[in-house]
This record gives structure tokens, C-alpha cells and sequence, in this order.
């Protein structure tokens, strides 16, 4: 047993992991007890919640790429809201369990997940395109053409 007393859990039963165990996956979180029970968003699915987005402009077009690794594109949805929300959605269901496993590690998150983004207005929310290769959906906005500025001359008297 360890002298030294572990700040960041020690989840493992019988085991002597502490601060300094280099192969410990075992983080602290100083928040988890903060976050309301009655919260929407649960700590077992922040993962997926957070699914990570980049956002890119292009001179044609806006450009969403997000890492949704394992969901199939049947599990996700893309929609347009009030003509100016990107709305990107899912659902990862959750593995069945046979009663006969051991499980070591549950890691992988599970749950519904929505990410919106408010674009400006020089899209053409109509020719959105989304495609899923490999776990990442890429999502084109095509930008509506830059209206030029009608100029009118205002001649000067006096």
C-alpha cells in the first residue's frame, strides 16, 4: 500500500494506484459532484456531447467537419432550423451486456448528442450537402454570391 494518498481516485479495488502510477487512466475530476443530478447532460455521455467540430470558410463555402467515430450514418441527422441554424444530431445506443462478461473498463459514452450552429447570412441554406466517410461527417454550406453595391453618384451643386 502506498504512503502517499491518491487525490485522483482509485477506482480499482485492492489496488495501490496513486498520483504517480504512469499506466493509471484514472483522472480526477474536480467537477463531477458539482454537476446537478438533474442535469440533461450526464457525466456518462459529455464525450459524445462534446463531439469535436471544426468549422472552416472557404471562398465557396462553409465547411463542418465533425469526428463521430462508431455511428453510422443512419444515427445521425443534419437539419437546417429557422434558415440560419445548422442542427447536427444523434444517437450512440448503448452495447447489450451478457450477464456472463466481466467488465474492466467502461469508457465509451453513450446517448443522444445535438451541436448547433448559428451561420450568417450569406449561405444558401438549400444546397446544404452532408457526407460520413469513416467516422467523420463533413458538412458543405454553399455561400450565397456577394451582392455587389449599387453606387449612385450624387451630383454636388453650389
Amino acid at each position: 500500500m502506498s504512503m502517499i494518498p491518491s487525490f485522483f481516485g482509485n477506482n480499482r479495488p485492492g489496488s495501490g494506484s496513486s498520483i504517480f502510477d504512469p499506466f493509471s487512466l484514472d483522472v480526477w475530476d474536480p467537477f463531477k459532484d458539482m454537476m446537478p443530478s438533474s442535469s440533461s447532460i450526464s457525466r456518462e455521455n459529455s464525450a459524445i456531447v462534446n463531439a469535436r467540430v471544426d468549422w472552416r470558410e472557404t471562398e465557396e463555402a462553409h465547411v463542418f467537419k465533425a469526428d463521430l467515430p462508431g455511428l453510422k450514418k443512419e444515427e445521425v441527422k443534419v437539419e437546417v432550423e429557422e434558415d440560419s441554424v445548422l442542427k447536427i444530431s444523434g444517437e450512440r445506443h448503448v452495447e447489450k451486456e451478457d450477464k456472463n462478461d466481466t467488465w474492466h473498463r467502461v469508457e465509451r459514452s453513450s446517448g443522444q448528442f445535438t451541436r448547433r450552429f448559428r451561420l450568417p447570412e450569406n449561405v444558401k441554406m438549400d444546397e446544404v450537402k452532408a457526407a460520413m466517410e469513416n467516422g467523420v461527417l463533413t458538412v458543405t454550406v454553399p455561400k450565397a454570391e456577394a451582392k455587389k453595391a449599387d453606387v449612385k453618384s450624387i451630383q454636388i451643386s453650389g
